[in-house]
């Protein structure tokens, strides 16, 4: 809940409250509570502020997630589709966009105008496998960049995750984190020596 949670929202609202209360204390002349309005509500209420100025917002579940897909994230995700998911669902503040440090070292950020956007991400089965699908607005940088960057993507992504990259719409681009599940050692030792 607290991942959901604009911090920036609660200063200006708690503080917003505070200097309220400081300045009908002020006037009304309660000393106590015109001091915490001062010296707490002023400073939250910039804070907040701040905050909202800095605010990047959560990248939202384009579709509602399956309870076998949940299981199948319980089963197969890997640290790497795990802390995605966490991180572009919450709230973020001082960045300029969701994942950016990533698309600058896997060379799809060339400038800030240029950068895809996450528009949205869901979870889905393919194959059996779990996957993490991310959405992006991408209309500056073609799916043929896209695919270039693929091997370098499971790569940095990895390891167990393979990586597909599809364009459903001009301008989109679905890039598929897919958890490559692990094959227990005895089914490979029953095969070998069978």
């Amino acid at each position: 809940m607290l991942r959901q949670t604009s911090f920036g929202t609660l200063g200006l609202i708690l503080g917003g409250v505070l200097t309220v209360v400081g300045f009908t204390a002020y006037f009304g002349g309660n000393a106590t509570l015109n001091l915490v309005g001062f010296f707490y509500g002023i400073p939250l209420f910039l804070g907040g502020l701040a905050l909202k100025a800095a605010e990047l917002k959560p990248v939202p579940v384009s579709q509602p997630t399956t309870a076998e897909t949940l299981a199948l994230r319980q089963q197969q995700a890997t640290a790497t589709q795990n802390q995605i998911r966490r991180d572009i669902t919450r709230y973020r503040y001082a960045q300029k966009a969701h994942l950016d440090s990533s698309l600058s070292h896997l060379s799809l950020s060339p400038t800030d105008e240029e950068r895809p956007v996450i528009k949205g991400l869901r979870e889905t089965e393919i194959e059996g496998a779990y996957a993490l699908i991310l959405e992006f607005d991408s209309p500056l940088i073609p799916l043929e960049v896209w695919q270039q960057k693929q091997e370098k993507m499971e790569n940095f992504f990895g390891p167990g995750v393979e990586i597909k990259v599809t364009q459903p719409n001009e301008d989109e681009i679905e890039l598929a984190l897919i958890a490559t599940p692990k094959v227990e050692k005895s089914l490979i030792a029953d095969s070998n020596e069978q």
